[in-house]
């Protein structure tokens, strides 16, 4: 049984699995291991340790190609605070349509915690003009931010809900009612379901519900060959779905595992709140908090800001990745076969 979906014939992959994207941290290793096991590797919006994130996310580009033949896809954070993401939402399509490789692999542009307007310009035009079939996807944590993508013409919606690691929204929704809703109002638009999806039995129900494939991130990040430090992944076998909490970073809510830095972090009730508090943000204040996620690359997990969601309460081991998506390709045919066996 190969499970073919309205996703995985868009984007041109074997199977309905698609790394979620995982910046500041580098995911380069990673999405090419994804790619080649038939899934989609996502390389994230990376600008750690003072770094270009536009040399950096153009040079990760160029080592996937020569290390993979199938398609991928990148990140680029689109908050109103992450200064970098204009340079990078014309930069990057114009990098990609100068190279013919990088334009037939790279079909899958996503992004996040902010307006999914900012790729929508003269450089993505152009690109998708050079013949690029690239397709636009924004992450959506709320239903209010879904009818904004909708209204921006996405080509497809990352419907993530509380459970996922990363960014958050203050509704707090749950992914199982998030991916109803979604279907509910545009039952037309393309969907892939994220926020606690480590399983054959998630990737089942994401299909049952209507989404067309399921984006990981914690399950990714517990594998052999992502670039996560080993103090980083070694949290996660032995963990449980409660030991993850809901605080806020300097883009908005967030989701990380508890430990000295996320325990002592605050959090706002309001995004009202939050807009008061980055009027008071200065420079030094963010480089300050960009420090945390450098201390988690570098392995200090007690310190940093460690991003994980509440599956790791179902993930017992660290594999390698062709493993993890065949073993879960696997499951999620076992249950299908038996939903539909057991309907009358």
């Amino acid at each position: 049984m190969v499970i073919k979906t309205n996703i995985t014939e868009m984007l041109g992959i074997k199977h309905p699995i698609i790394a979620a994207p995982m910046g500041p941290f580098y995911t380069t290793e990673l999405t090419i291991a994804v790619s080649e096991a038939g899934g989609l590797g996502v390389l994230s919006h990376t600008n750690l340790f003072g770094k270009s994130s536009t040399e950096e996310l153009k040079k990760n580009m160029v080592r996937v190609i020569e290390h993979t033949d199938k398609p991928f896809g990148f990140n680029i954070r689109t908050s109103r605070l992450q200064v970098d993401a204009p340079g990078l939402c014309r930069a990057i399509p114009r990098f990609i349509r100068n190279n013919p490789k990088l334009r037939d692999q790279c079909i899958y542009a996503i992004t996040s915690a902010g307006t999914p307007k900012m790729i929508h310009n003269n450089s993505y035009e152009r690109l998708k003009e050079a013949g690029s079939n690239i397709k636009h996807f924004h992450v959506a944590p709320a239903l209010w931010l879904v009818d904004k993508c909708v209204t921006a013409e996405v080509d497809g919606l990352v419907v993530t809900g509380l459970e996922g690691g990363g960014h958050q929204s203050y509704e707090k929704i749950s992914t199982l009612v998030l991916i109803q809703q979604v279907k509910q109002a545009f039952p037309d638009t393309p969907m892939i379901a994220c926020g606690g999806f480590a399983s054959g039995d998630g990737l089942a129900s994401a299909l049952a519900m209507g989404a067309g494939a399921i984006a990981m991130g914690s399950r990714f990040i517990a594998s052999k060959e992502s670039e996560f430090h080993d103090n980083y992944k070694n949290i996660i076998p032995p963990a449980k779905a409660q030991d993850t909490m809901w605080v806020t970073g300097v883009l908005g809510p967030i989701r990380l595992w508890k430990n000295n830095y996320s325990l002592h972090h605050g959090v706002v009730s309001s995004k009202e709140e939050k807009m008061a508090l980055e009027a008071q943000l200065t420079p030094e204040i963010a480089l300050e908090d960009q420090k945390n996620y450098e201390m988690t690359y570098d392995g200090n997990i007690e310190d940093g800001a460690v991003l994980l969601g509440q599956s790791i309460g179902v993930i017992n081991s660290i594999d390698n990745v062709k493993d993890i998506i065949e073993e879960i390709v696997k499951g999620a045919e076992k249950r299908l076969r038996e939903v539909t066996a057991n309907i009358i």
